[in-house]
């Protein structure tokens, strides 16, 4: 019935304001008051996952407030937004050794230590592209909302569940698959598995929306009804 309904607003820092406001293209387009849905909604977030730096890395207002505004803008459309699979944020300044897989990675979803994981360096490239589709913070969100998405059973969890399942049905058909190779809109490694073909797709109904509508009209609108997306693009 409703997405924003919050009795007791959450506020940020007056630093943390500036931080959106100077860094953060989504929250500086959204109208008055939907940047009040998005400020507390990452305050929540500042206030509900432990940050670590790793490897000497001291972590900033800057990092947990542009982390957390990446969060927020993937599950702005979402009624249970609070990422539930996940109870830190782990920052390193550079590509890191993991022993998730025993190999060198720029960021990671790590289910089992229930911790998201980036290198600093390659979030913040994320962004000083915007319209390259690629964007590690929005891409390692996409994996930790997608695998909430198939564990839980609320509303948002459930549709975001029975759209996806349809994507992939869609998309596993010869005529689509071939369709979406031949494009070269989508880079190749969104077709290593399900799971990177959901955040890579992600990334670019973020970054280049218009082209994606354009391009691939019918799997645009049902990310839009995937993750509840009603804002304007």
């Amino acid at each position: 019935m409703y997405v924003h309904f919050y009795p007791f607003p959450k506020n940020l820092k007056l630093n943390e304001l500036q931080i959106l406001n100077q860094r953060f293209d989504f929250y500086k387009k959204l109208p008055k008051k939907k940047k009040g849905y998005f400020e507390h909604r990452v305050a929540d977030f500042l206030e509900s996952y432990a940050f670590y730096g790793k490897d000497g890395l001291e972590v900033t207002d800057e990092m947990r407030v542009l982390i957390a505004a990446t969060a927020t803008m993937l599950t702005f459309g979402l009624r249970n937004y609070r990422l539930t699979v996940i109870e830190k944020v782990i920052i390193y300044p550079d590509i890191y050794y993991s022993q998730l897989n025993d190999q060198y990675h720029k960021g990671e979803f790590n289910p089992m230590m229930r911790a998201i994981v980036f290198s600093w360096k390659h979030f913040l490239e994320g962004y000083e592209i915007g319209n390259d589709n690629l964007n590690l913070g929005l891409h390692e969100f996409s994996h930790a909302l997608h695998f909430q998405g198939l564990k839980n059973t609320d509303t948002s969890a459930t549709i975001f569940a029975a759209t996806y399942e349809d994507i992939i049905a869609q998309v596993k058909h010869p005529a689509n698959y071939k369709r979406l190779i031949n494009s070269n809109y989508f880079r190749i490694y969104a077709y290593t598995n399900e799971f990177e073909f959901i955040a890579v797709i992600l990334e670019h109904f973020f970054e280049t929306p218009q082209q994606f509508k354009m391009e691939f009209p019918e799997l645009f609108e049902q990310v839009k009804v995937m993750i509840n997306y009603t804002e304007a693009v």
